[in-house]
């Protein structure tokens, strides 16, 4: 429940029952009818502004790529129309005066941090406040841009191209860059990897795969039971587009990314093995099996949404779906470069679902470079850490891709934890 009815007599609400999307609606309380307020058969319905001395809805956001505003109140248009124009980014009305003649802007961008103005609505002029990251300011970033890549069986995937800085966009190196979850979505805005790898060179595409959130039912559920299947197909698709589009080469690309992005790395390598220069895997399971097998207790109450969405690992009628979809009994086909993050702490994707695999790539003459942090749990919090394995990252790409490379000055960043496996293929 988002707010109360002025009349006290109704329910706001976000809601996708009897829908595929999310919309916003107002429910009776007496007799249980329901009005839509706005909703979209693209994206689930998003921010809603509501009024907060007359609890009147004046606007919902809807992000299918970039983000945007249904007006609702007819005496908010104007102002949104007005606020739209202030400054190139996604906005939302933070705080305003008790006289509703004050707004507090907050501006998203992909090339900025969130820029505050504050906006008058008699004069309908806004002012500069301050950015949340000024060092950023004037800075020659990437820019991030919306595209729509149709998948081999027809669906839409609303992915994010950022294209290196004054740099011609064809023909070049490119990291996937795949978003954990795999209930989660990827959104339009700054974004410290994208950036980071477009100033190195690279190319970075971000897709919003089946199974990813905010896009209704229909797509979340698409990803049913096909990790490793039709969820990794839509990582190939988006690479294949890119290839296509001139943007790629595909010689030249490399698939990366966090817990389920890490998976996507493992799978991408051991399943579409010549789509991937190489790979770089940030706590990603290996084996589904023990992966569920050594969930810490606060993820208990969410074993049924991994049974019915990746698969039931104690039914006998799935465990070949199970097996199938783990990289580690396809460890005999990664054959291009592996870098592998993980922490020692790790209380979702134990550290052993790192070993075994480099144990298993190790036994097939696989190339792979296992880095683990003996302070660190799910991604690598302290900053000695996080900068010495984006170092490491960075000069693995650039030994795969050829791109730009700052070096790591020692074996390891000062502070850092890091222990460092490194196994060769033998020639």
């Amino acid at each position: 429940m988002l707010d109360v009815t002025p009349d006290g007599k109704a329910f706001l609400m976000q809601s996708s029952l009897g829908r595929d999307t999310a919309a916003i609606i107002v429910r009776n309380i007496a007799d249980n009818s329901e009005k839509v307020i706005a909703s979209s058969p693209e994206v689930d319905a998003g921010m809603v502004q509501i009024n907060p001395m007359t609890h009147v809805v004046e606007a919902i956001s809807f992000e299918p790529g970039r983000s945007t505003w249904t007006v609702i109140d007819p005496s908010v248009k104007a102002d949104y129309d007005t606020i739209t124009k202030l400054y190139d980014g996604d906005f939302a009305v933070i705080n305003r005066d008790r006289a509703d003649k004050t707004w507090l802007i907050g501006f998203t961008s992909d090339k900025a941090a969130t820029r505050y103005y504050t906006y008058d609505r008699a004069t309908k002029t806004g002012t500069y406040l301050f950015s949340a990251r000024p060092k950023l300011d004037n800075l020659q970033l990437a820019t991030m841009k919306p595209v729509v890549i149709t998948s081999r069986d027809g669906m839409k995937l609303n992915s994010y191209l950022t294209l290196p800085a004054g740099v011609p966009p064809k023909n070049l190196p490119m990291v996937l860059f795949v978003h954990g979850g795999p209930w989660a979505r990827d959104t339009w805005g700054y974004s410290g990897f994208p950036q980071w790898l477009a100033n190195r060179g690279y190319a970075v595409l971000q897709v919003n795969y089946r199974s990813s959130t905010g896009y209704g039912k229909k797509f979340l559920h698409a990803g049913d039971k096909q990790w490793g299947l039709k969820m990794q197909d839509d990582l190939t698709d988006a690479v294949n587009w890119a290839v296509k589009q001139g943007y790629a080469d595909p010689k030249k690309v490399a698939i990366m990314g966090g817990s389920y992005g890490g998976y996507a790395t493992l799978a991408g390598l051991a399943f579409t093995p010549d789509v991937y220069a190489c790979g770089v895997d940030i706590v990603g399971p290996s084996n589904l099996k023990t992966l569920i097998g050594s969930i810490p207790p606060y993820w208990k109450p969410l074993r049924a949404i991994f049974d019915a969405r990746m698969g039931n690992v104690d039914d006998p009628k799935e465990a070949e779906l199970v097996k199938n979809a783990s990289p580690l009994f396809k460890a005999n086909q990664i054959r291009k470069p592996l870098l592998i993050g993980q922490g020692a702490n790790d209380p979702r994707v134990n550290h052993a679902e790192s070993e075994q695999i480099v144990d298993a790539i190790e036994k097939n003459n696989g190339s792979v470079t296992y880095v683990i942090y003996s302070d660190e749990g799910h991604g690598f919090a302290r900053p000695e850490n996080s900068i010495d394995f984006n170092a490491r990252a960075e000069r693995f790409l650039g030994q795969c891709l050829g791109g730009r490379i700052e070096p790591l000055t020692g074996e390891k960043f000062p502070g850092s934890t890091a222990t460092v496996k490194v196994v060769e293929a033998k020639k």
